[in-house]
């Protein structure tokens, strides 16, 4: 390393001390306040000068010295060498939020350091040696360099208690919180649970409450945002990917067990547990809303507050960081949707909450994707919409489109109705009454090739003369569905009429009437007539 430049005076103080005063290198350099090698490099240039003693030196001039010494002109070192006080220190808080912005280095603020304070500036090394001993003060995730915009971090930890006024039974709420990197600006919300539709609302109210959307969304690995955690390729949602898709942002989720991952919104956490859970905990709540009321006055006592190693609030560097860079809100809100992916049923049907579909009969059995909405249902085969419904919340019911039947049911050439009647009449002609009827009652046969369908396979487990003895029931009381004929015969139903010499091994039988007992409802303690006397 060169030895540092010393100021002409300080060096004829150095020679001074070593011709009259007889002092040691280090006792030079002590008292000059700068290092021994720089001493020791002044007097090689003196001895190289043939001074002899201390007067030849005094009646020189500056600039004479200096050519003396060996310096060509005295501006090489007749600027006054700078000491280490003599330096400008950057303003660090201010230089972190400069490097928060995008395509902002710490090279191009050097640059621009050097040309505000000239000679008194700091070389490029020293100056990044001082910016890391000035970060190394602050805490781990004030360190991270995030840039403006660029990441929102999200998380939950458990909330306040709902408490039932009618009952007093109390219920744990979870608390979403949310932080972008570059300000920590923080959004925080009660909901029920954790549940999809919970988290897909509060990332929503959060882009709104920012007024705008980051490049990078960080979760972490729960259920309800990453169906399957992996460290290079997780499997997101695909409901939590639609969303992202909407607003614009890419989601990345956390590794699983690295939470410095994340350090942003650990920490924002923490800080909500401190400035929202701990000053709302002796507070009784009884509805969602009205928690939600007193999260918000805390958050922004919360967002107002100066944090103390930069001197600002969170408000404030969200203004002039993260606001100007997040990018803008879409025209409209996400609708929240949920995605299936079921298996077409012969009868060209898919079901949604226990309502039915349909979609074209040429998709029988084929695996399609369902994305439905409180308004809507829509139907996807490889990636194309091949139909779309009205959102019915009608159990057991079916939502047709004519377009979608085989034309006269004729082009359907695997299932037909005559062909599950004909089917049915092979277990006996009592089934095949029953589905005759049960195709009869829907106002399109094919909608009522499920129940069909089901009362046939009843046959493998209960055969085919039991199957008969409910048909014939369910057709005497006119209950032609699957559900009567399926609870008739798994609550034995079928034995109740009949005489002794008809019972099979096993069946209890009642002494007085002599018809068999029934086990009602599969229940084994329940005691017959014949108990009592």
């Amino acid at each position: 390393m060169a030895a540092e430049r010393l100021r002409v005076r300080d060096i004829r103080k150095a020679l001074k001390l070593h011709f009259v005063e007889k002092k040691s290198q280090s006792q030079i350099a002590l008292s000059v306040g700068c290092g021994k090698t720089t001493v020791r490099d002044y007097l090689h240039r003196v001895r190289s000068a043939n001074f002899q003693n201390h007067d030849e030196i005094q009646n020189l001039s500056d600039e004479d010295l200096m050519a003396r010494l060996g310096f060509k002109r005295l501006g090489e070192i007749g600027k006054a060498p700078l000491r280490r006080s003599d330096y400008s220190m950057p303003d660090w808080v201010h230089l972190q939020g400069e490097l928060a912005k995008p395509s902002v280095t710490l090279a191009l603020l050097w640059t621009e350091y050097r040309e505000t304070h000239g000679a008194s500036s700091y070389s490029y090394t020293q100056f990044c040696e001082h910016y890391k001993r000035w970060s190394r003060k602050l805490s781990v995730v004030m360190r991270q360099n995030h840039k403006a915009g660029e990441k929102c971090f999200v998380d939950y930890c458990d909330g306040l208690w709902l408490v039932d006024p009618k009952t007093g039974e109390r219920k744990r709420t979870q608390l979403f919180v949310g932080c972008l990197g570059a300000s920590s600006y923080t959004f925080a919300e009660a909901t029920h649970s954790q549940t999809l539709p919970d988290w897909i609302s509060s990332h929503c109210k959060m882009w709104s409450f920012f007024g705008g959307v980051a490049a990078v969304t960080v979760p972490d690995n729960l259920k309800s945002g990453v169906t399957q955690a992996h460290r290079y390729e997780p499997l997101i949602n695909e409901t939590y990917q639609e969303m992202a898709s909407h607003y614009g942002t890419c989601i990345i989720p956390a590794r699983a067990a690295k939470p410095r991952d994340k350090g942003k919104v650990e920490a924002a956490v923490l800080v909500a547990q401190r400035w929202i859970l701990a000053v709302l905990r002796n507070r009784l709540f009884n509805d969602l809303a009205e928690m939600n009321e007193a999260i918000c006055g805390c958050l922004e006592r919360l967002n107002s507050r100066k944090m103390r190693h930069v001197q600002k609030s969170r408000a404030d560097l969200f203004e002039s960081l993260d606001k100007p860079s997040l990018r803008s809100l879409p025209q409209r809100s996400y609708e929240f949707a949920e995605w299936k992916e079921p298996r077409v049923n012969i009868d060209y049907h898919v079901t949604v909450d226990f309502h039915h579909y349909s979609v074209p009969y040429q998709l029988v059995h084929e695996l399609v994707q369902v994305r439905s909405t409180s308004t809507v249902v829509e139907i996807f085969y490889r990636g194309k919409r091949v139909a779309s419904h009205v959102r019915s919340y009608y159990k057991g019911k079916h939502t047709t489109n004519p377009e979608h039947m085989p034309k006269s049911h004729r082009a359907h050439a695997e299932w037909t109705p005559s062909r599950v009647i004909a089917w049915g009449k092979s277990m006996g002609p009592q089934t095949g009454q029953l589905i005759e009827k049960v195709l009869a009652a829907r106002q399109h046969p094919e909608q009522g090739f499920r129940s069909a369908m089901g009362i046939i396979r009843l046959e493998k487990k209960y055969g085919k003369e039991r199957l008969e003895n409910a048909s014939r029931r369910a057709l005497e009381v006119g209950a032609v569905s699957y559900r009567f004929v399926s609870e008739f015969l798994k609550n034995n139903m079928d034995f109740v009429t009949r005489k002794t010499d008809e019972m099979p091994m096993g069946i209890a039988v009642d002494p007085v009437t002599k018809e068999e007992q029934l086990p009602l409802l599969g229940i084994d303690n329940i005691r017959g007539s014949g108990y009592y006397h």
